[in-house]
């Protein structure tokens, strides 16, 4: 078989390489970064670490891992050269990419309602890119201190990536670093010279903490969140995919014809999905030719009359009474689907899941504010329900089949996903719907 430099009969301009990325013919200058080709020719090789100007590459990260000449390698730390075979776009890498992005989620605490980035964090944002909805890895809720020892700065080390940009990046007019790592192994943390922080000028110390990817340096009364449509990573993806999924969306729509019966319910959570679902105003109206509701705050009917199609759950589990609805709710409906963060991985309520139980009891009902004298008890009674040792996300009690992330999720997405599920349409939403926040 004859080459594609044989078949054209040009010659190729000195320094530049003929590779081949998901079987696409690319040329490139020899020895520029593989991100860099790939991303000029519109293919998204996600990263939280990579930045051109940093050279060597930082490669902490590992996200942008993909079958390099038939083996898996970051494609960060690559430079293109002739013949180079890369596969970016299969069913193994994309897998392991969003493992990779799952398990930061599971080994921070990354509260994305209470968290000043949300919406310009980068990690939040590769979440959306690859779809996660859930980690397959459980939480572990490690308790890490936060460090308000700097003047102006705060350290979140429970959002940390250890990614390395603000080591390498952030330094004083002396040239000395502001940022260091710390220990080894999993105790590996991102330290701070409080010495060479106030050295730095607000403007540099507000740079600091916008060159972070997530929300682990934060600057002293200059971190207020921006409103939804504001932020840089709220309604444009970076991949180009957004006008086929709209089609698809609007034809399974039209497609809902017959009746369903729907039951809801709140655990440990706020209402705040109920109130999203309520959010499609006069799409409601519409919606009640095609579903009825069973069990569900939504009409206050208060138990099963007749098995269910769908369940929507919010809320995760935080005593024996959420577990035992739970489990009702499995028996009772053919689908189940975690809508929203507290269900999906126990949200805000978690909060409580890194200090023990007992300390909780204590701060709530021993040592604040009581308008009773004499009133600092713990309540007990045999008919409250007992309260667990931490907040259970659904899937961790009964089988969950679908998850919609969000704190609320987007109304339309609940919904364009119910209708899709009970249907049997092509599900499919919009990136600007898919959203942690």
């Amino acid at each position: 078989m004859k080459s594609s430099k044989a078949k054209s009969g040009k010659k190729q301009p000195a320094g530049e390489v003929t590779l081949k990325i998901d079987g696409k013919e690319i040329k490139a200058k020899e020895g520029q970064n593989l991100v860099q080709v790939a991303r000029a020719n519109d293919i998204f090789i996600p990263s939280l670490c990579y930045y051109e100007h940093i050279d060597p590459p930082l490669g902490t990260c590992r996200v942008c891992i993909c079958e390099i000449d038939g083996k898996p390698s970051p494609a960060c730390m690559q430079k293109v050269k002739a013949n180079m075979e890369v596969r970016v776009n299969t069913p193994q890498m994309e897998d392991t990419r969003k493992a990779i992005v799952e398990m930061m989620f599971a080994e921070g605490n990354h509260f994305c309602p209470a968290c000043e980035k949300s919406g310009n964090c980068s990690l939040q944002h590769m979440g959306y890119e690859m779809g996660v909805s859930i980690s397959r890895f459980p939480h572990l809720f490690k308790d890490r201190l936060i460090d308000f020892h700097p003047k102006r700065m705060i350290i979140e080390h429970n959002r940390c990536v250890k990614c390395h940009r603000c080591v390498e990046e952030v330094l004083t007019k002396e040239g000395k670093k502001v940022f260091s790592i710390c220990n080894r192994g999993n105790e590996t943390v991102v330290g701070i010279d409080y010495e060479q922080e106030a050295k730095l000028t607000q403007e540099e110390a507000l740079a600091a903490m916008q060159l972070c990817p997530t929300g682990a340096i934060l600057v002293r009364g200059q971190s207020m969140a921006k409103p939804f449509g504001d932020r840089r990573f709220d309604n444009q993806s970076v991949q180009k995919e957004e006008q086929d999924k709209k089609a698809v969306v609007e034809a399974a729509v039209k497609a809902a014809k017959e009746k369903k019966v729907i039951a809801t319910i709140s655990l440990a959570g706020c209402f705040g999905c109920h109130m999203s679902m309520l959010d499609i105003d006069l799409g409601f109206i519409d919606l009640l030719e095609v579903v009825e509701f069973n069990k569900s705050p939504i009409n206050d009917i208060k138990k099963f009359t007749k098995q269910c199609d769908i369940g929507l759950i919010e809320g995760g589990c935080c005593n024996s009474e959420n577990v035992e609805t739970l489990r009702e709710f499995r028996r009772k409906c053919d689908i189940l689907v975690a809508v929203g963060e507290c269900a999906i991985w126990g949200g805000l309520p978690a909060m409580r899941n890194m200090i023990p139980l007992e300390e909780c009891l204590e701060e709530a009902y021993l040592n604040s504010i009581t308008t009773v004298a004499g009133e600092h008890i713990v309540p007990y009674h045999e008919d409250l329900p007992k309260i667990l040792d931490k907040v259970y996300p659904c899937n961790e009690i009964v089988k969950i089949d679908h998850f919609i992330p969000g704190c609320p999720p987007n109304p339309e997405h609940i919904w364009k996903a119910v209708k899709n599920l009970l249907w049997g349409d092509h599900y499919s939403i919009l990136y600007s719907e898919f959203k942690y926040d």
